[in-house]
């Protein structure tokens, strides 16, 4: 690996460390350099945001703005991968190559959410409303997806049937259940970061507290892979928080909220920290929970609401919370969330 260059064994915390420092300031480079120039781009080609009509009122102003910009981190993410595996292959030799096999598949995973979110974003743009491919096809083609990424995981040997229980050593051994559970726990994930990019700066800034989390993780139990590309993911979402803090100069569109999606949980399966990643970000699953308890209250009252309005982040929107502070907040959360996941590992 790239450690290997500078004197390092590979296998130690220090050139992990190192390693994922380089790799995220790789793709923090490139993916700053890329949006720099796409945004222009976006802007005269007329790729912008249709703000949703029963939204918060004050969105009206983010009409027109560009969209789609997870175009402009996903390329710079992959060509540091690239180069991260064909590196790893040139030292380690192409006996190690099945090591790299998690992370190509998880790689595969975030890229096809990614293609979801860039159909789903191009037929809104067709369309010039908010609203692309229906909810019922993207979360069929989440969950076929999904269930190739955990058929492959099995068949090549990297996928575990256990979890361990937070703050405990017990272990459950889920057996064959585990297969349709973690195609749900995936899908429902991927859907979650999804719904989270509502305001600016939201998704991207919970996701590079989370993934930092998931950066020193991989430090400490000494596992390279995994650091690389959570490593690879903050540089990406640093580099897109220069351009999407309020106000947002460009919003990353289903193609890059599935993307992050995808990233974060092929992580997850990578480094069999599933449960600590649901704790981690469980501000994703908030967002997720009280989309789903708003419908599910509003029909079994007829019309009532349980938020003012869903996702969560709307629902302080409609209490008077800037964007800001919602972003500060939320962040923040995670971050003790992230403190308490590392806590659940003792």
């Amino acid at each position: 690996m790239l450690l290997q260059y500078f004197g390092l064994h590979v296998d130690t915390k220090e050139a992990i460390a190192t390693e994922a420092l380089l790799i995220a300031f790789a793709v923090f480079c490139l993916a700053t350099l890329t949006l720099y120039f796409l945004i222009p781009v976006l802007r005269a080609k007329k790729i912008g945001q249709t703000i949703y009509e029963l939204g918060p009122a004050w969105h009206g102003n983010k009409q027109g703005t560009p969209t789609m910009g997870g175009i402009g981190f996903i390329p710079p993410f992959l060509f540091v991968m690239a180069v991260f595996s064909v590196l790893y292959l040139i030292k380690a030799g192409a006996q190690s190559a099945s090591l790299l096999i998690p992370l190509a598949l998880t790689l595969l995973l975030a890229v096809a959410n990614a293609a979801i979110g860039f159909i789903d974003d191009y037929c809104k743009l067709l369309k010039k409303q908010n609203q692309g491919l229906t909810a019922w096809q993207k979360l069929l083609l989440q969950l076929v997806f999904a269930a190739a990424y955990v058929a492959m995981m099995a068949i090549t040997g990297n996928l575990h049937t256990d979890i361990t229980i937070p703050f405990s050593q017990l272990t459950i051994q889920l057996g064959w259940l585990a297969y349709p559970a973690y195609i749900i726990v995936i899908a429902g994930f991927v859907n979650a970061t999804n719904l989270t990019d509502g305001i600016d700066g939201l998704a991207s800034g919970i996701t590079a507290v989370v993934s930092l989390f998931l950066v020193v993780m991989a430090v400490m139990t000494a596992q390279g892979s995994m650091g690389a590309i959570s490593a690879a993911l903050f540089g990406a979402v640093c580099a897109f928080l220069l351009f999407n803090h309020h106000p947002a100069r460009v919003f990353m569109g289903d193609t890059g909220s599935l993307f992050i999606g995808g990233v974060l949980m092929g992580c997850a399966f990578m480094a069999h920290m599933e449960v600590l990643v649901l704790i981690a970000g469980f501000v994703y699953v908030a967002e997720m929970l009280s989309s789903l308890l708003q419908i599910v209250y509003f029909k079994l009252t007829h019309g009532k609401r349980l938020f003012k309005m869903a996702p969560l982040h709307h629902h302080f929107e409609k209490c008077g919370w800037n964007e800001v502070t919602i972003v500060i907040v939320f962040s923040a959360v995670s971050a003790l969330l992230c403190v308490l996941a590392y806590f659940a590992t003792k």
